[in-house]
């Protein structure tokens, strides 16, 4: 099996996978830089786990930080998320072009509602005789069941 390494597309999809980190992300969308007060401001976490989700997004190449003074503002970076977008129009791509297939596929031969001929038995095959159930039973009568591991009662 051949295996593909792309550690910046592993990065980009692992610092993905976290809903706070993503929620980061959504609003450093929204303006073009924030500080990260600002940034950690509408969370319930704490600054530093806010600030171990940066590490993890600047890691990734998704922010870039920028200290001016006292104060450090995050940016978005473009070139991970498109990385991580055209991997994924690959795959997007592969399955529109399957389910086209199958739906023309589908289209072209409609599918009977009921059987238009019945299916032949095989030359040689015995007909099949069911036999008729007696309201009396069987001679020996019928066999009661027990759990397993338990005896029958005698």
């Amino acid at each position: 099996m051949v295996k593909y390494k792309d550690e910046t597309l592993d990065r980009t999809f692992a610092a993905l996978s976290d809903p706070t980190r993503r929620a980061l992300l959504a609003r450093l969308g929204e303006k073009e830089s924030l500080s990260v007060s600002d940034l950690a401001a509408p969370f319930s976490i704490s600054l530093p786990a806010i600030m171990k989700h940066l590490d993890v997004l600047t890691d990734a190449g998704l922010i870039v930080r920028e200290k001016t003074g006292r104060t450090v503002s995050c940016r978005l970076t473009a070139q991970p998320m498109e990385q991580a977008m055209n991997w994924l129009n690959r795959y997007a791509q592969f399955w529109s072009e399957s389910f086209d297939r199958l739906a023309a596929f589908v289209e072209d031969k409609p599918w009977p509602t009921q059987p238009s001929t019945p299916i032949p038995a095989a030359p040689n095959a015995q007909p099949k005789v069911q036999a008729s159930r007696s309201p009396v039973g069987s001679a020996r009568g019928r066999k009661r069941s027990s759990p397993p591991g338990r005896k029958p009662r005698s």
